[in-house]
């Protein structure tokens, strides 16, 4: 009889393991407005940017507000989890000026952040830069810098000489130039060997084009064309021109990421079909090529038709100018990044605005066969629906745990727009890999005795490979900060999505750019990288890519807690049923004792 019982026992037992195992793996696209517990009643304003402004490994926020003043919002231990600390107010500017953009970065190389900021006066279409100077934790904003060149649009952050701090690319009177600002002195020099004819806006993007863990340059220049210089022994050449798909009259901004996981960057662009975006569609060209493959087409809904929001008005306009723009991030870490969008009805007489997860799934049309992976609206994403008139929506790691949350600005009738923040209560146990580069110009010897970590630094490129689950090779590839204008809204750090395989990462590679003349490419490996990690490398020094360090953090995975319940579940279910059939047993032992002596007793009758 025990034997039978310890049979049951297993079985039940296995029952348990498995039904704890699935519920383990269920997937869910909940979101969760935490909006109050972030920032209490400070939500307005529009987030320009994110950065660790005061080196303690948590990124803060930049706010602009009313056009004219800039917060930055701090992250806390305690509840509201964002604190405006550090606050420029309109008595900094001139009396017309109209913030447009917030760019992070150390522009002078002591390893504490800066602040370049651009607008324009009322009335010009004009560029003016400032950017005010870090230190201790804080924004000088007595020795601002206003820079001598007045733009023809926003600049692009970049490392145009590869001496890892960050200089300004941008079009001056029509002709590219790059402004380097070393020891707090402006020097300008001329960018490429031809001048350009930049777009407005621009998506202009510093991301490596050709796998050589070198940052290259693209640029939108007029007439919906592209260039790419490739970078060459750390000087930049132009390839052949690319065009825009055909019958496109609205051109969105390019943007770069590795869609289908081969470990290559893609160019994704958002366009419309006619002046009021009735009809839209999300194109992918891959690197090098000129053949252009639907990726999204399909904007209906029910009885209703979405599309893009256009560009409206100029840019003298005193209303903050948005493009259409794709924010990418990888929402379910499944290593496919998924896109947040603005889109609206263009049904007659209807003014529904509001922000639309982008899905990346597998192909399921013939069009799209070439790249294997489409995106998929989630059209009935509830928390996203209740946002009305959304016009901004970006991935953002509130709790730094490795899972992309969301950020939604909305217009209201007040000034300010509404900030709503809305927690990603993605169910399903996936892996990730967070990994931020700085920029290796100090250690642990820094100036000042500062920390490293606060610096947003453009150019940086990672890519890892890997083995899934059913053992087929698989890696992918991202840049760090390859945009800045326009409300690019990019984190200063890479999360790559690995699935639900918990292995190792095979190899992990990080290159940075190089300077003018240098034919080594500047990249290092690390092997054996653990899921569920965060990885700060440090560069330094940076021509010996042997000698550079990675500081490694662990995020616990939900799978640790979801073991230990499934483990304390079954040993606690194993010792009821032992109990049970202990209790079985003796109560059979005790009535065979009886049922023996009323025998014995009667037999010597």
């Amino acid at each position: 009889m025990f034997e039978a019982n310890s049979k049951m026992l297993l079985s039940w037992a296995c029952v348990l393991t498995l039904s704890l195992s699935f519920i383990g793996q269920h997937v869910t696209f909940a979101l969760q407005d935490v909006t109050k517990d972030l920032f209490a009643s400070e939500n307005h304003g529009t987030v320009a940017a994110f950065g660790d402004f005061n080196s303690d490994k948590q990124t803060d926020i930049f706010i602009i507000r009313k056009r004219s003043e800039l917060l930055i919002f701090l992250a806390d231990l305690k509840a509201p989890y964002f604190k405006p600390k550090v606050h420029l107010t309109k008595e900094v500017f001139p009396s017309d000026f109209s913030i447009t953009s917030v760019v992070p970065g150390d522009y002078d190389g002591d390893s504490q952040m800066d602040v370049l900021l651009t607008g324009h006066s009322k009335g010009s279409s004009q560029t003016i830069a400032f950017i005010f100077w870090g230190h201790n934790q804080t924004l000088d904003q007595s020795e601002r810098v206003e820079l001598n060149r007045t733009f023809d649009d926003q600049p692009l952050v970049m490392d145009f000489n590869g001496d890892m701090i960050p200089d300004i690319f941008g079009s001056a009177g029509g002709s590219s130039e790059v402004c380097y600002l070393r020891n707090r002195e402006q020097k300008y020099e001329k960018a490429l060997g031809s001048d350009v004819k930049m777009r407005i806006p621009h998506s202009n993007a510093f991301i490596d084009l050709n796998k050589d863990f070198t940052a290259d340059l693209f640029l939108t220049t007029e007439s919906n064309t592209f260039e790419t210089w490739i970078n060459k022994d750390g000087n930049f050449t132009r390839t052949l021109p690319g065009k825009a798909p055909n019958n496109t009259v609205q051109v969105g901004q390019s943007a770069f990421v590795d869609f289908d996981g081969d470990g290559t960057q893609d160019h994704l662009l958002p366009v419309c079909m006619d002046d009021s975006c009735g009809k839209s569609a999300i194109y992918l060209a891959k690197t090098g090529g000129t053949k252009w493959v639907p990726v999204l087409t399909d904007f209906r809904w029910k009885d209703s038709v979405w599309g893009f929001v256009p560009l409206q008005g100029s840019s003298t306009s005193e209303e903050l100018q948005i493009p259409i723009t794709l924010h990418l991030g990888d929402y379910n870490l499944d290593g496919f990044p998924d896109a947040l969008v603005i889109l609206r009805n263009t049904s007659s007489g209807s003014t529904q605005q509001q922000a639309f997860l982008l899905e990346n799934v597998p192909c399921n049309n013939a069009s799209c066969r070439d790249v294997g992976r489409m995106f998929h609206v989630h059209w009935e994403q509830s928390d996203l629906s209740a946002i009305p008139r959304a016009v901004v929506a970006t991935f953002f790691d509130i709790y730094e745990d490795g899972i992309l949350d969301m950020i939604v600005l909305s217009k209201v009738e007040k000034e300010d727009l509404v900030i709503h923040a809305l927690k990603n209560n993605y169910e399903a146990d996936a892996y990730f890999v967070k990994v931020i580069v700085l920029s290796g110009l100090c250690s642990n010897d820094c100036p000042e005795n500062v920390k490293p970590f606060g610096v947003n630094q453009p150019g940086p490129y990672v890519m890892y490979t890997s083995v899934d689950s059913n053992g087929y090779l698989k890696n992918a590839s991202a840049g760090q900060l390859s945009q800045s204008a326009h409300l690019a809204l990019q984190l200063p750090y890479t999360v790559l999505g690995l699935g639900r395989s918990a292995n190792f990462l095979d190899h992990l590679f990080v290159g940075i750019p190089r300077p003018p003349g240098g034919k080594d490419v500047r990249k290092q490996e690390w092997t054996a990288i653990i899921p569920n990690s965060q990885l700060i490398v440090i560069p330094y020094p940076q021509n010996d890519p042997r000698s550079w360090s990675a500081k490694l953090y662990l995020t616990p995975s939900n799978i640790v807690l979801l073991t230990a319940i499934a483990l304390i579940g079954v040993c606690v279910f194993i010792l009821v049923i032992i109990g049970i059939l202990h209790w079985q047993e003796k109560k059979a032992d005790d009535r065979e004792k009886r049922q023996e002596a009323h025998r014995f007793h009667f037999d010597a009758m």
